[in-house]
Protein backbone atom coordinates (compact mmCIF):
# COMPACT_ATOMS: atom_id res chain seq x y z
CA UNK A 1 0.00 0.00 0.00
CA UNK A 2 1.45 3.77 -0.92
CA UNK A 3 2.09 5.73 1.82
CA UNK A 4 -0.53 9.01 2.72
CA UNK A 5 0.61 11.93 1.25
CA UNK A 6 -1.56 14.69 2.72
CA UNK A 7 -0.02 17.82 1.35
CA UNK A 8 0.93 18.47 -2.33
CA UNK A 9 3.61 20.94 -1.36
CA UNK A 10 4.67 23.34 1.09
CA UNK A 11 2.06 25.80 -0.28
CA UNK A 12 -0.64 23.85 -0.03
CA UNK A 13 0.35 22.33 3.93
CA UNK A 14 0.53 26.55 4.80
CA UNK A 15 -2.67 27.06 3.36
CA UNK A 16 -3.93 23.91 5.53
CA UNK A 17 -2.48 25.01 8.16
CA UNK A 18 -4.09 28.58 8.14
CA UNK A 19 -7.30 27.38 7.78
CA UNK A 20 -6.85 25.74 11.47
CA UNK A 21 -5.11 28.95 12.41
CA UNK A 22 -8.76 30.94 10.74
CA UNK A 23 -9.56 31.82 14.58
CA UNK A 24 -6.54 34.24 15.16
CA UNK A 25 -7.95 35.49 11.72
CA UNK A 26 -8.10 39.77 12.39
CA UNK A 27 -6.31 39.55 15.49
CA UNK A 28 -4.29 42.86 16.31
CA UNK A 29 -0.29 42.50 16.56
CA UNK A 30 -0.38 38.56 15.19
CA UNK A 31 2.87 37.66 13.42
CA UNK A 32 3.79 34.56 11.55
CA UNK A 33 7.37 33.13 11.95
CA UNK A 34 9.05 30.72 9.64
CA UNK A 35 11.57 28.74 10.21
CA UNK A 36 14.17 28.02 7.75
CA UNK A 37 14.41 26.77 5.22
CA UNK A 38 11.25 24.56 4.73
CA UNK A 39 9.17 26.60 7.22
CA UNK A 40 9.19 29.50 5.71
CA UNK A 41 7.42 28.89 2.28
CA UNK A 42 4.43 26.80 5.00
CA UNK A 43 4.43 30.31 6.93
CA UNK A 44 4.25 32.26 3.62
CA UNK A 45 1.21 31.21 2.72
CA UNK A 46 -0.42 30.48 6.07
CA UNK A 47 0.06 34.41 6.53
CA UNK A 48 -0.96 35.26 3.12
CA UNK A 49 -4.60 33.56 4.58
CA UNK A 50 -4.50 35.08 7.62
CA UNK A 51 -3.42 38.55 6.55
CA UNK A 52 -0.59 38.45 8.75
CA UNK A 53 3.26 39.92 8.54
CA UNK A 54 5.56 37.44 7.56
CA UNK A 55 8.73 37.02 9.33
CA UNK A 56 11.46 34.77 10.10
CA UNK A 57 13.59 33.21 12.70
CA UNK A 58 16.95 31.48 12.07
CA UNK A 59 17.23 28.11 13.14
CA UNK A 60 19.73 25.13 12.98
CA UNK A 61 19.35 21.89 13.77
CA UNK A 62 22.50 20.27 15.29
CA UNK A 63 22.79 16.53 13.46
CA UNK A 64 25.10 13.66 14.69
CA UNK A 65 28.32 13.20 12.68
CA UNK A 66 27.02 9.55 11.73
CA UNK A 67 23.33 10.47 11.47
CA UNK A 68 23.50 14.60 10.54
CA UNK A 69 19.69 13.97 9.34
CA UNK A 70 18.73 12.94 12.98
CA UNK A 71 19.12 16.05 15.60
CA UNK A 72 20.89 15.82 18.71
CA UNK A 73 19.65 18.98 19.44
CA UNK A 74 19.29 22.78 17.82
CA UNK A 75 20.07 26.23 17.87
CA UNK A 76 18.12 29.22 17.69
CA UNK A 77 19.76 32.86 16.66
CA UNK A 78 17.43 35.95 18.25
CA UNK A 79 18.74 39.47 18.53
CA UNK A 80 22.40 38.28 19.29
CA UNK A 81 21.39 35.68 21.97
CA UNK A 82 22.24 32.00 20.81
CA UNK A 83 19.41 29.61 22.54
CA UNK A 84 20.71 26.07 22.88
CA UNK A 85 18.46 22.80 22.89
CA UNK A 86 19.58 19.26 23.24
CA UNK A 87 18.10 16.35 23.12
CA UNK A 88 18.85 14.47 25.45
CA UNK A 89 17.72 10.65 24.55
CA UNK A 90 19.00 10.79 21.39
CA UNK A 91 22.95 11.77 22.80
CA UNK A 92 22.66 9.30 25.50
CA UNK A 93 21.80 6.47 23.02
CA UNK A 94 24.45 7.87 20.40
CA UNK A 95 26.99 7.51 23.43
CA UNK A 96 25.72 3.82 24.39
CA UNK A 97 26.29 3.08 21.20
CA UNK A 98 29.78 3.56 20.91
CA UNK A 99 30.70 3.00 24.68
CA UNK A 100 31.97 -0.31 23.44
CA UNK A 101 34.53 1.32 21.28
CA UNK A 102 36.49 2.54 24.54
CA UNK A 103 35.99 -0.79 26.07
CA UNK A 104 38.06 -2.92 23.34
CA UNK A 105 40.65 -0.29 22.59
CA UNK A 106 40.86 3.59 24.04
CA UNK A 107 43.30 4.66 21.22
CA UNK A 108 41.17 3.63 18.43
CA UNK A 109 39.67 5.86 16.74
CA UNK A 110 36.31 7.24 17.97
CA UNK A 111 37.72 5.15 20.91
CA UNK A 112 37.37 8.29 23.39
CA UNK A 113 34.14 9.24 22.14
CA UNK A 114 32.06 11.88 24.09
CA UNK A 115 28.69 12.75 22.90
CA UNK A 116 28.79 16.05 24.75
CA UNK A 117 32.18 17.16 23.42
CA UNK A 118 30.87 15.63 20.09
CA UNK A 119 27.30 17.95 20.22
CA UNK A 120 29.57 21.20 20.84
CA UNK A 121 31.51 20.88 18.22
CA UNK A 122 28.89 20.12 16.21
CA UNK A 123 26.86 23.52 17.56
CA UNK A 124 30.14 25.70 17.19
CA UNK A 125 30.15 25.08 13.54
CA UNK A 126 26.31 25.04 13.11
CA UNK A 127 26.02 28.39 14.70
CA UNK A 128 28.46 29.99 11.85
CA UNK A 129 25.89 28.98 9.55
CA UNK A 130 23.32 30.23 11.70
CA UNK A 131 24.86 34.27 11.67
CA UNK A 132 25.39 33.72 8.55
CA UNK A 133 21.54 32.47 7.40
CA UNK A 134 20.28 35.32 9.89
CA UNK A 135 22.23 38.14 7.67
CA UNK A 136 21.08 36.64 4.81
CA UNK A 137 17.60 36.58 5.61
CA UNK A 138 16.98 39.30 7.76
CA UNK A 139 19.04 42.30 5.55
CA UNK A 140 18.23 45.62 5.70
CA UNK A 141 14.68 44.40 8.26
CA UNK A 142 14.74 45.71 11.93
CA UNK A 143 15.71 43.48 14.45
CA UNK A 144 12.76 40.91 15.48
CA UNK A 145 10.67 41.98 18.41
CA UNK A 146 8.11 39.65 19.63
CA UNK A 147 7.07 41.76 22.88
CA UNK A 148 3.54 41.80 23.40
CA UNK A 149 2.62 40.18 19.94
CA UNK A 150 0.79 36.68 19.37
CA UNK A 151 3.30 34.96 17.63
CA UNK A 152 2.68 31.85 15.47
CA UNK A 153 5.74 29.68 14.59
CA UNK A 154 5.72 27.62 11.73
CA UNK A 155 7.78 24.34 10.63
CA UNK A 156 6.78 22.22 7.84
CA UNK A 157 6.83 19.45 9.82
CA UNK A 158 8.23 18.01 13.56
CA UNK A 159 10.29 15.42 13.60
CA UNK A 160 12.29 15.62 17.25
CA UNK A 161 10.89 18.91 17.86
CA UNK A 162 14.14 19.96 18.75
CA UNK A 163 14.08 23.41 16.35
CA UNK A 164 10.59 24.16 17.56
CA UNK A 165 11.77 24.03 21.03
CA UNK A 166 14.69 25.98 20.62
CA UNK A 167 12.87 28.79 18.67
CA UNK A 168 10.24 28.98 21.08
CA UNK A 169 12.65 29.19 24.39
CA UNK A 170 14.06 31.74 22.02
CA UNK A 171 11.02 34.15 21.80
CA UNK A 172 9.84 33.02 24.78
CA UNK A 173 12.34 35.74 26.65
CA UNK A 174 11.12 38.44 24.49
CA UNK A 175 7.56 38.61 26.33
CA UNK A 176 5.61 37.70 23.82
CA UNK A 177 1.33 38.05 24.83
CA UNK A 178 0.85 34.40 22.86
CA UNK A 179 3.34 31.78 21.67
CA UNK A 180 1.66 29.64 19.32
CA UNK A 181 3.59 26.30 17.53
CA UNK A 182 2.42 25.44 14.20
CA UNK A 183 3.24 22.92 11.53
CA UNK A 184 1.33 20.82 9.11
CA UNK A 185 2.44 17.12 10.39
CA UNK A 186 4.33 15.35 13.11
CA UNK A 187 6.42 12.67 13.18
CA UNK A 188 6.63 12.93 17.17
CA UNK A 189 8.92 15.52 19.03
CA UNK A 190 5.16 16.89 20.54
CA UNK A 191 5.56 16.07 24.04
CA UNK A 192 7.11 18.85 25.46
CA UNK A 193 5.94 21.87 23.26
CA UNK A 194 2.87 22.42 25.30
CA UNK A 195 5.09 23.08 27.78
CA UNK A 196 6.92 25.61 25.88
CA UNK A 197 4.29 27.36 23.74
CA UNK A 198 0.52 28.71 24.73
CA UNK A 199 -0.70 26.39 22.27
CA UNK A 200 0.01 23.66 19.53
CA UNK A 201 -1.53 23.81 16.28
CA UNK A 202 -0.99 20.61 14.27
CA UNK A 203 -3.74 18.99 11.54
CA UNK A 204 -1.59 15.88 11.55
CA UNK A 205 -0.53 15.15 14.93
CA UNK A 206 -0.39 11.42 14.88
CA UNK A 207 0.89 10.99 11.46
CA UNK A 208 2.93 7.83 12.23
CA UNK A 209 5.33 8.53 9.67
CA UNK A 210 8.58 7.85 9.74
CA UNK A 211 9.77 10.99 8.50
CA UNK A 212 8.17 14.59 7.62
CA UNK A 213 8.89 14.29 3.66
CA UNK A 214 6.31 11.50 3.60
CA UNK A 215 3.15 13.90 4.20
CA UNK A 216 4.08 15.35 0.91
CA UNK A 217 3.79 15.07 -2.47
CA UNK A 218 6.61 17.45 -3.31
CA UNK A 219 9.18 17.90 -1.01
CA UNK A 220 12.55 19.40 -2.58
CA UNK A 221 14.29 21.78 -0.68
CA UNK A 222 13.89 25.06 -0.24
CA UNK A 223 16.56 27.58 -1.27
CA UNK A 224 18.20 30.66 0.11
CA UNK A 225 16.62 32.50 -3.11
CA UNK A 226 13.26 31.43 -2.37
CA UNK A 227 13.09 32.28 1.18
CA UNK A 228 14.58 35.82 0.59
CA UNK A 229 12.29 36.24 -2.77
CA UNK A 230 9.25 35.14 0.30
CA UNK A 231 10.77 37.94 2.63
CA UNK A 232 10.76 40.43 -0.06
CA UNK A 233 14.83 40.66 0.48
CA UNK A 234 16.65 42.70 -2.10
Amino acid sequence: MAEPRLYRDRQDAGRKLGVELAPLFGLPRLLVLGLPRGGVPVAAAAAELLRAPLDVLAVRKVGLPSQPELAAGALAWLAGTVTTVRNEPVLVDWQRSLSPLRNRDPLAPGGLFDADQAFDEAAAVELLELIRRDSLYRMRRDPLNVRGRTVIVVDDGLATGSTMRAALLALRRQEPAKLIAAAPVACGGTGQLAELADDVVIPWQSSGLAAVGQAYENFDQTTDAEIRQLLNVP
